[in-house]
């Protein structure tokens, strides 16, 4: 198994984070379900748990060094910035710069040049 650089580690264990909050989403999602609300309920829940699915083996699979997984990560990170970006006003900033953070960091340890070698290594 190749050696997985310090930067990768990072992003893939952010990624990681942000595929459990995910399944809490949904989980949280499912737990509130109400007859008025069902089919927007479960297919909201569904969409959460399936995100949390994919972005949790993406995470795993960056772990492992597979460059299939940065694509779907980088996409990932992309839409957190611009959820940060739409939450960035009134008291929803500290969550904004949050999610901003993260993203920014994620995306930083993908790119960094460690990481660019080691995925690179990977497809040889």
């Amino acid at each position: 198994m190749p050696v997985t650089p310090p930067p990768l580690v990072v992003a893939a264990a952010l990624t990681g984070v942000e595929a459990l909050v995910l399944a809490g989403l949904g989980a949280l999602e499912t737990a509130n379900l109400t007859s008025g609300r069902l089919t927007m309920g479960v297919t909201t829940a569904a969409f959460f748990l399936g995100a949390a699915a994919a972005l949790g083996w993406c995470a795993w699979a960056l772990r492992g060094v597979r460059r299939w997984a940065r694509g779907p990560v980088v996409m990932a990170q992309l839409i957190l910035l611009g959820l940060a970006w739409n939450l960035w006003a009134g008291s929803t900033k500290p969550l904004s710069a949050g999610l901003a953070v993260v993203g920014l960091v994620v995306i930083a340890g993908l790119l960094h040049p460690a990481s660019t070698r080691a995925l690179e290594a990977d497809e040889r």
